[in-house]
């Protein structure tokens, strides 16, 4: 099933149960995939899907880590749940031996061994992962732990 009619299925089943939380998260994430797909003006694929999720996730976790520091912890869990919400919709998340072993292939295959090669590191890993949600930053921290 594709993506928009998931969250269209999903967003009627809301309405049905009269859960509003739920509801305007699934709109939002409706809305944003909408909005790239008529500014680009072509059908979503599934790279630009993950894409868009991956950055409203990245939005919700930066939010909520302001509202914890501003003592404002209502918000911060309103975030939280949309949080949890949007990631339902994304694919499997990478583990961490699969993660280390994207690594280890990724550094024999360039030859990588100084710090100063990270970035082929990285975009050599990220290829070996394509198709699994993994947190940019927490490759990155590990390629550089392997580097050193």
């Amino acid at each position: 099933m594709a993506l928009l009619d998931r969250i269209q299925s999903d967003m009627v089943a809301a309405m049905r149960a009269k859960d509003e939380a739920r509801l305007n998260a699934i709109r939002l994430i409706k809305t944003a995939l909408k909005k790239h797909e008529v500014d680009s003006m072509k059908p979503l694929d599934e790279a630009t899907e993950i894409q868009i999720l991956g950055t409203l996730i990245k939005q919700r976790r930066e939010a909520a880590d302001m509202f914890r520091k501003g003592d404002r912890a209502e918000l911060a869990d309103k975030e939280e749940a949309e949080l949890k919400l949007i990631e339902s919709y994304m694919p499997a998340a990478a583990s961490d031996q699969e993660i280390d072993a994207a690594i280890a292939a990724a550094m024999a295959e360039t030859g990588a061994t100084a710090a100063k090669q990270m970035g082929v590191v990285m975009k050599a890993a990220q290829a070996k992962l394509a198709g699994k949600r993994v947190d940019g930053k927490a490759l990155s921290e590990r390629v550089r732990a392997k580097l050193a």
